[in-house]
């Protein structure tokens, strides 16, 4: 096999390729890939390499043992950013002290009062970085989470919504719960 059209293929060609041969050479290029990506989500997840780096081995044992079920229907980036999500999600649970009773990630959030103060962007700027971080590591975890979705992956609500398959509404209401969570620490 010559390594220089395989790397080139597509997310979903390779897929194709690790399903249909088995070879462990299209895997590694999968993983060659995403490797930095699923460490790096780790990391801001737990704060400790060791840790981000054990969380990265059981994401892609997770990912090689699921590649059958990942469905076209979204980028295979999206597929992966779900499994580390949901991964290191579950980690921190089972591993780490809440700091406070927090209300799941995935509650109906249509329920909650629509008339609260929207919390701008700018205020959240407006932390010191490291203040920052000891806020994040003190509040709860979703709320991290959907805080880093947003402002370190860069993700738009939609991506969002479309990744936990709520509404928009709910991805904004939120956010906004997060905000004010940071910023009642500050």
């Amino acid at each position: 096999m010559s390594n220089q059209p395989e790397v080139e293929l597509s997310d979903i060609a390779l897929v194709e390729k690790i399903l249909s041969t088995k070879d462990e050479r299209y895997f590694g290029i999968l993983y060659d890939r995403y490797a930095s990506f699923v460490y790096n989500q780790s990391f801001s997840f737990v704060d400790s390499e060791e840790e981000a780096q054990d969380l990265t081995h059981d994401i892609f044992i997770k990912i090689y043992l699921n590649l059958k079920k990942f469905k076209k229907e979204s980028k295979l980036s999206t597929w992966i950013y779900s499994i580390v999500y949901n991964q290191c999600l579950n980690y921190v649970k089972k591993n780490q002290k809440k700091p406070e009773e927090n209300k799941d990630l995935y509650e109906d959030v249509e329920n909650l009062e629509h008339h609260t103060e929207e919390i701008s962007d700018k205020e959240l700027f407006e932390i010191n970085y490291a203040k920052l971080q000891e806020i994040l590591n003190q509040i709860p975890i979703e709320d991290k989470a959907i805080l880093l979705m947003k402002y370190k992956d860069d993700m738009s609500v939609k991506d969002i919504s479309e990744l936990f398959n709520i509404k928009e509404s709910a991805v904004k209401m939120r956010l906004q719960r997060a905000k004010k969570r940071v910023l009642e620490l500050r």
